[in-house]
């Protein structure tokens, strides 16, 4: 089996910071639960911020003939020596797809940050970048 760590383009959730000491690739393999307790499955990737290189979002395997579903490493927490996202697991499992080992595009973390409630900071530029093609294309 192959693991990556997997780059994601420039999204920032405002408030909280993510742990920044632990080595990415140390989550792959490592058990995933719910806000309840309940296992989701075992991570499968980390996705880092292009920018930071700080990670963001963790791909987590949800069944054996299951699909990945992407979660927010902040603000989950490592409890354990596992992951615990405080969201239900009935969300997650929810969570948009958009297949693994592929780089997330802004519009694609957009989404994953809607579907969980999370607020976002754009850098300024991408919102005029954003802004201008929206305009161009109505």
């Amino acid at each position: 089996m192959c693991t990556s760590v997997v780059v994601t383009e420039e999204l920032r959730p405002v408030g909280g910071t993510v742990q920044t000491d632990i080595d990415p690739r140390s989550l792959i393999g490592r058990k995933a639960f719910d806000r309840n307790g309940a296992k989701i499955g075992t991570i499968d990737e980390v996705y880092l911020d292009d920018a930071t290189g700080v990670p963001e979002w963790a791909a987590v395997r949800t069944g054996l003939f299951g699909r990945d579903a992407f979660v927010p490493l902040e603000p989950s927490e490592l409890v354990d020596d596992a992951l615990r996202v405080p969201f239900e697991r009935a969300l997650i499992k929810d969570a948009p797809e958009f297949g693994v080992g592929r780089h997330l595009s802004p519009e694609q973390e957009l989404q994953l940050y809607h579907h969980y409630g999370l607020d976002v900071s754009l850098p300024s530029d991408f919102q005029r970048d954003f802004g201008r093609l929206a305009n161009e294309e109505d």
